[in-house]
């Protein structure tokens, strides 16, 4: 099992909700959204993922049980999703031609799941299903997350101005390859685990 801390979870947060990495998803689903209309979407859309990431943490106990899954295979699937979510922000798939929307974006895919994602909704079931008595410390940790996301993301269009595209791509990239790492680290734990509980049946 995986001990976390507030600041670990929040940094862990903070990396697999990807606010910089949203930049350029946020600035082309609101592109047809007047100027003065758009902070109020960013910060309905994040609150809308707020909602159903803590929602998961006060069910995921529930929903772990219902669908017979353990800890164990929790862990491992969400590292599997965690490096795969990272190797897209380590190497970026190409442009394709999916449809630009013309409409105001509710919901899909600025909440869900450019914020939201499976790699989110796995993370807190995570974390509250290995310390469940540190669920207030884990809604804090949500909380820093979602107000640093909406800073960036409200400053968006001065972040690109500031720093440029290409810095935001690097940072990109940067948290990347430390959500690298930290995949490796969730799935080798879940690994040695499984390990030791098979050794122990036998």
């Amino acid at each position: 099992m995986m001990n976390y801390t507030f600041a670990s979870a929040t940094i862990l947060l903070i990396l697999i909700t990807d606010p910089v990495g949203n930049i350029p998803i946020f600035a082309n689903a609101l592109k047809h959204v007047a100027p003065e209309r758009r902070p109020k979407v960013i910060l309905r859309e994040i609150l809308i993922a707020f909602a159903l990431l803590l929602t998961f943490m006060f069910v995921g106990e529930s929903f772990l049980r219902v669908m017979n899954l353990s800890e164990l295979s929790l862990q491992i699937g969400g590292g599997v999703i965690l490096f795969l979510i990272a190797l897209r922000m380590v190497f970026p798939p190409a442009a394709t031609a999916e449809g630009e929307l013309t409409t105001e974006p509710l919901i899909v895919p600025l909440a869900v799941p450019a914020i939201a994602g499976p790699s989110a909704l796995a993370t807190v079931l995570l974390l509250v299903s290995q310390q469940p008595d540190r669920r207030m410390e884990w809604i804090g940790a949500l909380c820093v997350t979602m107000l640093v996301s909406a800073v960036v993301l409200v400053s968006a269009e001065r972040i690109q101005r500031w720093i440029g595209t290409r810095l935001v791509v690097a940072v990109e990239r940067l948290m990347g390859l430390v959500l690298v790492s930290v995949a490796i680290e969730m799935m080798l734990r879940g690994i040695k685990t499984f390990v030791q509980q098979v050794a122990a049946a036998t």
